[in-house]
């Protein structure tokens, strides 16, 4: 079989088998919705919660002006005393209770004790209990500093520095923007290689003969091009349609994309070479994709990894995908920048490639010689 008819009979037999085509198509488009889907509202907003209020004073009615202002809470009521509260709380009408104790001024200008903040709130949902502190803080510094801070200068005590945080790359702070386009370069990664290595076993079960070198050069072209069509549509289409932070450096991701696709595509044909049923293929790889999640240093530094594992991540096109890609479409990165992965991606697509080939092509070979 020649190059064009392997890369033809390629793109054929995923168009018209449905575990390919499932895996291979479907997948990726479904996963692009459905994996950003929970995170939709990026960062808890608007908890509702009630305030005790026992001091009254000038500083506590501004904290709770604050607290209005902000997004992460929503003030329901204003309750006489902690039992009332309590009970409104527990019949459902807010996740938490702030208290400003009397003595909350006297406390944050001159350090005694007797005064203070305390915030009440539902363990059933961690992150909003999270969200009502975050709110609680951020209202109580920017009160205590407009109202405390003069006060205190004359009174010659020093004001903490108040520190303003501004994200540089995901401005809204919001968990999908951070995670989602590291778990892409997985999602793009785990469903090319999901279905190379089903592609590959699916030929030794049905007993193929063994691939001649045009023929395998012409299945790997056409893999590592539906791996191409799927990041771009990524990169392209998803990454604008869900809102993450883009603005992708085109000419350097069309370099080191195909050098991805390449590498995903070599390492599922190697794989797929040594099972002998299309199915264990699958059932052996699809548990890899949350310990390759890890291991790209996204939910942890590979730097903090002990070294062998750090090395062994980086057996996966995924971890320098990750570095890779994340620079160039999240943070105005250029090819210069992530050169040293992009030169490792395509030394590894080069020695699967090479395994691959070594691997499908040897029965052919031997044929050959004999």
């Amino acid at each position: 079989m020649s190059f064009r008819e392997a890369f033809e009979e390629t793109w054929r037999t995923v168009l018209t088998s449905r575990t390919l085509a499932s895996t291979m198509l479907l997948a990726v488009v479904l996963y692009a919705f459905y994996y950003p889907a929970p995170y939709a509202h990026e960062a808890t907003q608007s908890v509702p919660v009630l305030v005790v209020d026992q001091e009254d004073s000038g500083l506590t009615r501004e904290v709770l002006r604050n607290l209005g202002a902000t997004r992460e809470v929503r003030i329901v009521a204003s309750v006489a005393d902690m039992p009332s509260a309590t009970a409104r709380m527990r019949a459902g009408e807010a996740d938490g209770i702030i208290l400003l104790s009397r003595g909350v001024t006297r406390s944050l200008l001159t350090g005694a004790p007797g005064g203070g903040v305390g915030v009440w709130v539902k363990a059933a949902y961690l992150l909003r209990a999270s969200a009502i502190g975050e709110g609680v803080s951020a209202a109580i510094a920017g009160a205590a500093e407009n109202r405390l801070g003069s006060a205190a200068r004359a009174l010659g005590l020093r004001t903490p520095v108040r520190v303003i945080q501004e994200p540089l790359f995901n401005t809204g702070a919001g968990y999908k923007d951070y995670v989602f386009p590291a778990v892409a370069s997985v999602i793009l990664q785990q469903t090319l290689l999901f279905g190379v290595a089903t592609f590959v076993a699916g030929r030794r079960e049905r007993g193929d003969p063994p691939m001649r070198r045009a023929a395998f050069l012409g299945a790997w072209a056409a893999m590592t091009l539906l791996g191409v069509f799927a990041a771009f549509f990524y990169f392209g289409f998803i990454f604008w349609l869900q809102d993450v932070p883009r603005g992708g450096n085109i000419p350097a991701l069309l370099v080191t994309v195909p050098c991805f696709a390449a590498a995903v595509a070599a390492l599922g044909l190697f794989l797929g070479g040594l099972f002998d049923r299309s199915e264990r293929a699958m059932a052996v790889l699809v548990p890899t994709s949350v310990p390759l999640f890890f291991l790209t240093g996204s939910a942890w530094p590979l730097e903090q990894m002990p070294s062998w594992l750090a090395a062994l991540a980086h057996l996966a096109p995924s971890t320098l995908a990750v570095h890779i890609f994340v620079p160039l479409n999240q943070m105005g990165a250029g090819l210069n920048d992530v050169a040293g992965d992009a030169i490792a991606l395509a030394v590894e697509a080069l020695v699967y490639g090479a395994l691959a080939a070594w691997l499908l092509t040897r029965a052919s070979r031997i044929a050959r010689a004999d």
